[in-house]
């Protein structure tokens, strides 16, 4: 699936908010950890605009990833796809793009996903080994590929 990259401002934070929500909520319900307020909560506290890109298909805003440095390589937050887009190849596109930017930097790259979530499969498939747990949060990293 074609996409585009586009930065985000702090102007887009709530409708941000509102597709982590929509994104997120079947999961967050599986680990018995979803309440609107706490999803707000968590972006809010997390969101840094700097590095958050926007994923458009054509004109629809599809969905964003937040990428960018984090000691000791880059960090990948908030990768969040609207339902609409999912299942269709665009996170495996996005994956494969922003892998590609740390494959050249020659970086390691990190990501927490919550257990029992869908996309520890999506994450294994691309390099991702886990490297711990704590609460209902499963922590993976991937080495560059040089």
């Amino acid at each position: 699936m074609t996409f585009t990259f586009h930065p985000a401002s702090p102007a887009d934070l709530e409708t941000l908010v509102a597709l982590r929500i929509a994104a997120l909520r079947e999961s967050l319900e599986r680990v018995g950890r979803f309440t609107p307020e706490r999803a707000r909560a968590r972006f809010i506290e997390s969101f840094r605009p700097e590095h958050t890109r926007l994923i458009r298909v054509g004109e629809a805003l599809a969905g964003c990833v937040a990428f960018g440095p984090r000691e000791p390589g880059w960090e990948i937050e908030h990768f969040y796809l609207d339902p609409a887009f999912q299942g269709a190849g665009l996170g495996g596109a996005v994956m494969a793009a922003l892998l590609a930017e740390v494959d050249s930097a020659g970086r390691e790259v990190r990501l927490t996903v919550l257990r029992d979530s869908p996309a520890n499969r999506f994450y294994a498939r691309f390099g991702f080994e886990e490297t711990g747990r704590e609460g209902v949060d499963i922590f993976y990293r991937r080495v560059a590929l040089t």
